[in-house]
């Protein structure tokens, strides 16, 4: 068998899924468990258990049956990663993954609060041209 996307006359369900699952963003491939375990090289009871633990959360069709999208193969990816190559337990893993998203919340918000500042910093830059053309026309006159 293939790793195939679910079949598109499930794409209604994968997209009312992904709207109940608001950490999902919008992909276009869901997997169902089979699938997502064999492209990670796991049973699908590990990711029962992955799931059971938090370490990753699939969204649900109407039926309950999970689907993977590309961003939870790739996080499952790097769970095993850490587990196989780096020999990190799970509870490691867990902590390893939370930090992990916490330095990319983080760098997020630094950009943007640096995109704020430079805005800021032109604005500024504007308003002081401005004063100085004011000041060179009465000093001229």
């Amino acid at each position: 068998m293939m790793n195939r996307p679910v079949a598109r006359n499930s794409q209604r369900r994968v997209a009312a899924a992904a709207d109940r699952s608001a950490a999902e963003p919008s992909d276009l491939h869901h997997y169902v468990i089979s699938v997502a375990a064999r492209m990670c090289g796991v049973h699908p009871q590990t990711l029962r258990h992955y799931e059971r633990i938090g370490l990753v959360n699939p969204a649900r069709t109407g039926g309950n049956i999970r689907l993977y999208s590309n961003e939870d193969i790739e996080h499952l990816r790097q769970v095993q990663r850490l587990i196989d190559e780096l020999g990190v337990n799970l509870a490691g893993v867990e902590v390893i993954m939370n930090m992990t998203q916490r330095m990319e919340r983080q760098q997020r918000e630094f950009e943007e609060r640096l995109r704020d500042l430079e805005r800021q910093y032109q604005q500024d830059i504007e308003r002081f041209k401005r004063i100085i053309h004011k000041m060179d026309k009465i000093t001229a006159s």
